[in-house]
């Protein structure tokens, strides 16, 4: 049986997508409903985004069924790619600073340890 290899990997892409928005909105609301500093944010995305990616990345290559750390890895970084364009255009800045290398490394590593993952439960 021959995954489609394109298909999986959009669906895990969807979902890591998903995953952070609800992720997300569930930080704004606690940040905006409780006493959480602000000076969470940053560190809270970046782990949102490394979870919701290994989530992405476990999905992939439980259906591809090989080579683990590639697949997750590659939704790591197509997630990044999506997320660095959106909000580039948003805030109409398309430079990279240190957050931003931290969050894709996250990204990558979240995505691997997600394809391990799926290819080995």
């Amino acid at each position: 049986e021959n995954p489609n290899y394109v298909s999986a990997f959009l669906k895990a892409i969807f979902i890591s997508i998903c995953c952070s928005l609800i992720f997300i909105f569930v930080l704004s609301f606690l940040i905006s409903s409780t006493n959480l500093n602000e000076n969470i944010i940053n560190p809270s995305v970046i782990f949102i985004s490394a979870i919701s990616i290994l989530i992405g990345g476990f999905l992939a290559s439980k259906k591809i069924k090989k080579r683990g750390i590639l697949s997750g890895a590659l939704v790591g970084i197509i997630y990044m790619l999506i997320m660095y364009m959106v909000s580039s255009l948003l805030n109409m800045n398309f430079s990279i600073d240190l957050n931003a290398l931290i969050m894709i490394g996250f990204g990558i590593l979240g995505g691997a340890i997600g394809g391990i993952l799926g290819v080995n439960l």
